[in-house]
């Protein structure tokens, strides 16, 4: 299958979540199922634009108090009196205008001044009234959403879930922690899928090591209760690849199963008869990115609720090893103009840890031709 075709599929193939009432305090990072309606008005009462004086009637006015914000019950204000208000303070009723400290002369508890053209009064929904839409659906929830939110009233918010994941890190050479032994090595993919994860709008990964035996692969996978279950190595055909066999035997439903692109050929996606999905990643460390940048990532913002994202094509420079029949995927440099870094194989991250974003070359690229990018995590 060809890279491009298994982008697609795994951005419009995937349903998003169902809807779920959302505490909006608690709704940030996730996508809004309907539109976010005011409750209450925004200002929900009459209330100083500045500080100086609520004023009835024509002047000078005998000062008979002070308001500051907070207090409720201010009682009405009679013509020819004012009181001392704080911006935010409750405007009695009665109060024509707000006359400002700076337009004001005060003297024996008399105030006097020129009203302007302006009352300095903010009316009860002059903003927001009840039942105005604040968002429209499809939003991703952001710390001002929640503020606005809360100022109007809202308490609940109805947003699609954010997706699970879980991380099968598959094989008997990876460790955990400390120097790697002979035939060891780190393990260099929770970080990488998290970030990806996190990034796509899912909630943080649930990460488990799993040995090279097929039993074990697929208990992890029927336990595993998570929207995604992402498995990083045993995805080819050797003798400790067993996730194409637990898959077959697990009547999982093949989306993509091998992608056309050097490197991250043996990729794929999947879905298991209840519905959760399985994205195999390649064991050398930059397939494996490839892969989740391919593969996990618009899977995820699908699954989130979140709209595709359209990769940007920028002008690539610089020379490759390209694929016939496919696309190589290479790192590249911003400045000066985007290029191509060193060639990296399969396993190294050491070109795509220093570039600025992976580009996507078909095989009819030429030097200077634009490219997709892929932004690195």
């Amino acid at each position: 299958m060809g890279w491009f075709e298994a982008y697609v599929i795994a951005t419009t193939t995937p349903k998003p979540l169902a809807a779920a009432s959302v505490a909006v305090e608690a709704a940030a990072g996730c996508v809004l199922a309907a539109p976010v309606e005011a409750v209450r008005p925004v200002p929900a009462f009459d209330t100083a634009a500045m500080d100086g004086y609520a004023v009835a009637g024509p002047g000078p006015w005998t000062v008979t108090g002070q308001l500051l914000a907070g207090v409720a019950d201010t009682g009405p204000l009679a013509a020819g009196t004012a009181v001392e208000i704080a911006t935010g303070a409750v405007v009695p009723e009665g109060t024509g205008a707000v006359l400002p400290y700076e337009d004001s002369v005060l003297g024996d508890g008399i105030v006097s001044g020129r009203l302007g053209a302006r009352a300095h009064i903010r009316r009860a929904g002059d903003d927001v009234r009840p039942g105005d839409v604040l968002v429209p659906a499809g939003r991703t929830v952001n710390a001002t959403i929640v503020a606005a939110a809360v100022q109007a009233g809202v308490e609940r918010l109805s947003a699609h879930r954010r997706p699970t994941v879980t991380l099968l890190v598959t094989g008997d050479e990876v460790i955990d922690s400390g120097v790697p032994g002979p035939g060891q090595v780190r393990d260099s993919f929770t970080g990488l899928v998290t970030a990806v994860s996190v990034r796509a709008g899912a909630e943080p990964v649930v990460r488990r090591h799993v040995r090279d035996v097929a039993a074990l692969l697929e208990a992890e996978l029927a336990d595993a209760r998570t929207d995604v279950v992402v498995v990083s190595g045993s995805s080819s055909a050797g003798a400790a690849d067993h996730l194409h066999g637990v898959l077959g035997r697990l009547g999982a439903t093949w989306h993509v199963r091998g992608v056309a692109c050097r490197p991250g050929h043996p990729q794929a996606l999947a879905e298991l008869p209840d519905g959760r999905w399985v994205v195999s990643l390649p064991g050398n460390p930059y397939a494996g990115l490839v892969a989740a940048l391919t593969l996990l990532e618009p899977l995820l913002t699908a699954l989130g609720g979140r709209p595709p994202v359209a990769l940007p094509e920028v002008a690539v420079g610089g020379r490759a090893k390209l694929m016939p029949g496919g696309v190589r995927i290479v790192p590249v440099h911003r400045d000066p103009g985007w290029r191509i870094a060193a060639e990296t194989s399969s396993a190294g991250l050491h070109a795509a840890a220093g570039a600025d974003a992976l580009a996507v070359l078909p095989e009819t690229w030429t030097d200077g031709d634009p490219a997709p990018i892929l932004a690195v995590p």
